[in-house]
């Protein structure tokens, strides 16, 4: 377990902390910071951890003078293993929300039991539609006239979890994987940080499997 402390103010005792985990690139992670940064978000990224040692993302928050920790997988016997480390880890910072961005990794029983409802996640598609990997390339080739995005709870299952928000994108004639993943990908950095501020506002109401809106 690699961990990069750098220096940041004293945080509130009642601010919304979160965790984002890693592997790849983080856009999203890197919108979630920006709405931070633009006050539109009134929340603290704690921690940013990811299983992938050189992932764009984690130098992404470490410019923004975020703690990083890269959890070696090799390191553990089994993926049980190493979802214990991680849930030691969150509980450390006494984490609020964790949000998955790109983080090519299923969580296991442990984790999403310890963190019930407190997990999120944002997929290329809009589901039930296309789960799982190259969701993108799924709706191209079934010749689908929309797809989007969406926001939802994890739950054990792949992508199955309560839907948070939606959004839709046309599918034009001409796209194909790159040109639909790009707009996709837009509307990705808009819904999920609205998606994360309607639950830090305590904004979302969650009845089964049914996710509505209230006022507070």
């Amino acid at each position: 377990m690699t961990i990069k402390k750098l220096s940041t103010p004293q945080v509130p005792l009642n601010i919304f902390k979160l965790a984002v985990l890693v592997s790849g690139r983080g856009s999203n992670l890197q919108a979630i910071m920006d709405s931070i940064d633009r006050e539109e978000l009134d929340a603290h990224l704690s921690i940013v951890i990811s299983n992938t040692k050189d992932a764009m993302a984690l130098k992404r928050a470490e410019k923004h003078e975020i703690k990083t920790i890269f959890i070696d997988p090799s390191n553990y016997s089994s993926s049980k293993e190493y979802d214990k480390a991680l849930v030691l880890k969150l509980k450390e910072f006494s984490i609020d929300l964790i949000c998955l961005a790109g983080y090519m990794r299923i969580l296991g029983e442990e984790i999403i039991q310890t963190f019930e409802k407190k997990i999120i996640n944002i997929h290329p598609s809009l589901l039930p539609a296309f789960p799982g990997l190259n969701a993108q390339k799924q709706a191209i080739n079934h010749g689908v006239k929309f797809s989007g995005c969406t926001v939802h709870f994890v739950d054990s299952g792949v992508d199955s979890g309560p839907i948070i928000l939606q959004t839709v994108v046309p599918v034009y004639d001409n796209d194909d994987e790159k040109s639909l993943s790009k707009r996709i990908l837009e509307q990705e950095h808009y819904l999920y940080p609205k998606a994360i501020k309607m639950i830090q506002e305590n904004k979302i109401r969650l009845n089964g499997r049914t996710v509505t809106s209230k006022t507070i």
